[in-house]
């Protein structure tokens, strides 16, 4: 399996044979309150569990099924909140912007950039988000092939910037439906750079509740177990302490007592592969 390079997000190192990463959090964020709690809960696992750990939250989910979803505190307000998580409780911190003008703006909060699966074709985009010299988390579209990547690589490579990582989130399979093809972890980390499954994503169901994105949030720890036997350096979940109650992907995100139990089995099994 190929070893890919090491890219620091804050203190958290990711690929370079290192220990498995976690990228979690809220889809979007709710309220102030919401956020803080799951991210002093995250915290603290991750200090108890010793997990190198990412917390990740969008300010506004502007990729949504109908104009009348939930799209979040946006860019000021909800930027003020994640730099109080990344205070508080010494998290780096990770948000997906979704035009050349937010970049400068969440590139003084966050410590990585997630560039959207929709978005990955939009080169002014690409490019300002390598400009800002911040690592960049490139979400592999879900209409993208594996070895296609290379071209969005490309891209962030010209500004000078060669902090990137990958996340595969699943491709379309017909309508309302995506796949995860752990071929493509493989094939993606034969670009040198980390790669991270997106667990919670991958079990999506786009506009497959109507007027919303549906979803299987049940698989999404099957999913995980099988990407880390596969071969990545990192899993991103979403997840809340009630899903039910989550106002955007709440059929995808994993409950938040559950992840502790998951985290001890990724782990186990990134350590007999690794």
């Amino acid at each position: 399996m190929t070893k890919t390079k090491t890219v620091r997000v804050g203190q958290v190192g990711v690929g370079g044979g290192g220990p498995l990463v976690l990228m979690a959090g809220l889809c979007v964020i709710e309220s102030r309150a919401i956020c803080l709690d799951l991210a002093r809960r995250l915290a603290k696992l991750a200090e108890k569990e010793k997990i190198p750990l990412i917390f990740k939250a969008s300010y506004d989910k502007a990729n949504r099924t109908s104009g009348d979803a939930f799209r979040g505190p946006g860019m000021v307000k909800g930027l003020e909140i994640l730099r109080e998580v990344k205070d508080r409780f010494g998290l780096p911190i990770l948000v997906d912007v979704h035009s050349e003008t937010e970049v400068p703006h969440a590139a003084k909060v966050a410590d990585v950039l997630q560039l959207p699966a929709f978005l990955c074709r939009q080169t002014d985009l690409v490019l300002a988000l390598g400009e800002s010299g911040r690592p960049v988390n490139i979400k592999k579209g879900q209409f993208l092939a594996p070895w296609d990547i290379v071209n969005v690589i490309r891209k962030v490579e010209s500004t000078g910037n060669r902090k990137i990582i990958l996340t595969e989130r699943g491709a379309s399979f017909g309508y309302n439906n995506l796949v995860a093809d752990m071929r493509s972890l493989l094939i993606m980390r034969e670009t040198g750079y980390p790669v991270v499954f997106d667990a919670t994503h991958s079990v999506q169901k786009p506009g497959g509740a109507g007027g919303r994105t549906g979803g299987d949030g049940q698989f999404a720890p099957a999913l995980a177990r099988a990407a880390v036997a596969t071969g990545c350096d990192g899993v991103f979940l979403e997840t809340h302490v009630h899903p039910e109650k989550a106002l955007s992907d709440r059929d995808n995100a994993i409950r938040f007592a559950g992840i502790a139990k998951l985290w001890k089995q990724l782990r186990g099994i990134h350590a007999v592969v690794s």
